[in-house]
């Protein structure tokens, strides 16, 4: 039986992830995640999903960010 009911699946959790330290004199693969990631510059901010890609990445440069979970 057909419902009008649409089911909405739980959207999954986002991440809001703010470069806090620079990338001078940083290691060259850590500099290269920081740019995979989207950082532009000092202090900005990205929001990305939060999967087992996206905690690969935040741990390699932990030191280098500030991360918070987003409802």
């Amino acid at each position: 039986m057909p419902t009008d009911v649409k089911e909405t699946k739980a959207e999954p959790k986002k991440l809001k992830i703010t470069l806090i330290k620079s990338t001078i004199g940083a290691v060259p693969k850590n500099k290269k995640i920081v740019e995979s990631m989207g950082f532009k510059k000092l202090n900005s901010f990205v929001i990305l999903p939060d999967n087992a890609a996206t905690r690969g990445q935040i741990r390699q440069i932990s030191h280098m960010v500030k991360v918070e979970e987003l409802d």
